[in-house]
Parts: C-alpha cells; structure tokens; sequence
C-alpha cells in the first residue's frame, strides 16, 4: 500500500454554536463544569437534515469537534503555559489542551438536551454544560459511549481533579428586580452566574490576591460586573449588551 504523502485535509463547518458565553473570559476550562450553560448548535443550510440526527435522544452526552476561532490566527508553539500549572511553567502543547495548537480543533463532551426544527427550516441541537464561546465551528458531533469512553484505570499526573469552586456568590440587594427581568430570558440566570464566577474566571496570577479590581463579564444579553475579596464574590451591576 502506498504511504499517503497528502498534508493536508478539507473538512466543512457544518453549524455554530450559540453560547450564554459572549467572550473568552469566564469560560470554564472544561466542559459540565457550569452544568447551566446552555445554548444549541445550529446547522448551516448544507446540514439542516433533521435525519442526520435520527436516534440521537439516545445517548445522554456527544462529543463535539470544533475550531478555536478566536485563536486560530495566533498560531502555535511546540511549548506553552497552562494555566492550571500557574502559567509558569511550560509543557508540550500535545501534553496539554492549549487552544493553541498545530491544528485548531477541539473535543468538549456536552449533555444533549433536544433537537428543535424551526418553522424556517433550521435545525438546532440543544445542549448543556458547554465550555465554548459564542459562534464556535462545528466541524463533527459524535455520541458518548460509556463503556468506550470512561477508562476506570486511566490516569493523569497533571490536573488530576476537577478544579475545586473557590468563591461565595452573592449579589447586591438591588439587583433583585434586574434578576427577575434576566430569569425570563434565561432560566436559571442567577445559579449560572453562580456557577460561572464561582470558579474564578481571572488570570490564576490573580487569585488569592488582594485584588480592587471590579471585573466584567458578557453572559447570554448581559455584562455583569463583579469584585473579589478573599473568597467573597459581589456581583454589582448586570448591564444589558447594547
């Protein structure tokens, strides 16, 4: 047989995401670390084939594949700096998951939650738990198989546990009102935010510091801003996105 001396390989977006998150900053490093993430896929034209995902109800989580977008153009280096070792120290980028890589593709595990075709002819998959910005490639989607993909002896000597919450969510007393006005639009605002600002989204250089800075951070149709002091989270102002 013939070595196969092709470089490269074409491959076709086939829909984007739609993320609460508007931004890089405050996405977890992992997907279902936010278990009230929510948001959906949607197909582009060429791919709004609702047979396409025929049987899929069937499993509980998928695999996505997709492109870092927002980082793609900066390239890559053989070593970088994770930001759960501090971003201090360097490691390979294929012994870690760096967005910034020979080839820009990702894998995230998400719940699946529905499938909605519109009036219009779009096709949307609905998912939870995701861990990727808004308007995120989709180049593939692959169900979840428990007996296949949980390996009970696997092993890892760097970030071996799920990072721990750290801060105390509270909000201020007058934004009650605003609060109510959010959960309309997104059900379960609230705990998100909690979710989300409970895992600290600053830079790792910035955590355990004294820090007077007052932070903000665009999820779903808001900018919400907060400081941090010690382990104590106020959430201060929620802004609408003009």
């Amino acid at each position: 047989m013939k070595p196969n001396n092709q470089t490269t390989w074409p491959m076709q977006i086939i829909g984007h995401v739609s993320s609460p998150y508007k931004e890089k900053f405050s996405i977890p490093r992992q997907a279902n670390l936010v278990k009230l993430a929510k948001g959906y896929i949607e197909f582009l034209p060429d791919f709004s084939d609702i047979d396409m995902l025929e049987g899929i109800e069937a499993y509980s989580h998928l695999w996505l594949v997709f492109i870092f977008h927002q980082t793609a153009a900066q390239g890559w280096k053989a070593k970088v700096r994770p930001q759960r070792l501090g971003g201090n120290k360097k490691m390979g980028v294929l012994a870690t998951r760096s967005t910034f890589r020979p080839n820009p593709v990702g894998l995230s595990s998400v719940t699946f939650d529905k499938v909605e075709k519109l009036p219009n002819g779009k096709l949307r998959l609905h998912i939870q738990g995701l861990d990727l910005v808004d308007g995120t490639p989709i180049i593939d989607i692959k169900p979840y198989i428990p007996y296949a993909d949980v390996i009970q002896q696997a092993s890892s000597q760097f970030a071996t546990d799920a990072p721990i919450s750290k801060l105390k969510v509270v909000f201020a007393e007058d934004l009650a009102g605003k609060l109510k006005i959010c959960e309309l639009q997104y059900t379960g605002f609230k705990q998100f935010v909690c979710q989300v600002l409970a895992q600290d989204p600053r830079p790792v250089y910035k955590q355990g510091k004294e820090d007077n800075k007052t932070y903000g951070v665009k999820l779903v149709n808001w900018d919400v801003q907060f400081n941090i002091a010690g382990d104590n989270c106020l959430v201060c102002a929620i802004n609408d996105l003009s």
